[in-house]
């Protein structure tokens, strides 16, 4: 005959406790994770980027020059169909413009960036295929084949 073994005071030692434990922490733990306050959804994307230059257009040498200063070549690269790349300047750039190392179109504009990612200027697309805009400092600048 089996004997069942009872708990001194009714209470049973630690190692009897263990698997009830375990099975209660399970299924607290689908509680824990089901909130009242569910995450948000994530912010709706812009519209589609538009690309004013096709970016085969876009890779090459091109002039970087602003009034009353001395221009500069800068050669422009990126992965076919991408709407962003590096930059190269050569010597001579205006400002601050030798720190130019990324471009990248954000809506209809093309920005250039330095080398710690901030903004060095913001161009839009004249219609004789070159950018005009504005450096980050106000400054009138464009770029040209």
């Amino acid at each position: 005959m089996r004997r069942v073994q009872e708990f001194p005071f009714g209470v049973a030692p630690s190692w009897a406790i263990w698997p009830v434990a375990a099975m209660a922490a399970a299924l607290l733990s689908g509680c824990l994770a089901t909130t009242n306050n569910p995450e948000p959804p994530p912010p709706a994307r812009a519209g589609p980027v538009a690309k004013p230059v096709a970016l085969a257009e876009m890779g090459g040498r091109w002039l970087l020059a602003s009034p009353g200063a001395s221009a500069c070549g800068m050669t422009f690269s990126g992965a076919p169909g991408a709407i962003e790349g590096t930059i190269a300047p050569e010597g001579g750039c205006p400002g601050s413009f030798f720190t130019s190392r990324r471009w990248a179109f954000d809506q209809s504009a093309l920005i250039i960036r330095n080398h710690n990612g901030e903004p060095l200027a913001r161009l839009a697309l004249s219609g004789t295929g070159r950018f005009d805009g504005q450096a980050s400092t106000g400054e009138p600048i464009s770029l040209a084949r």
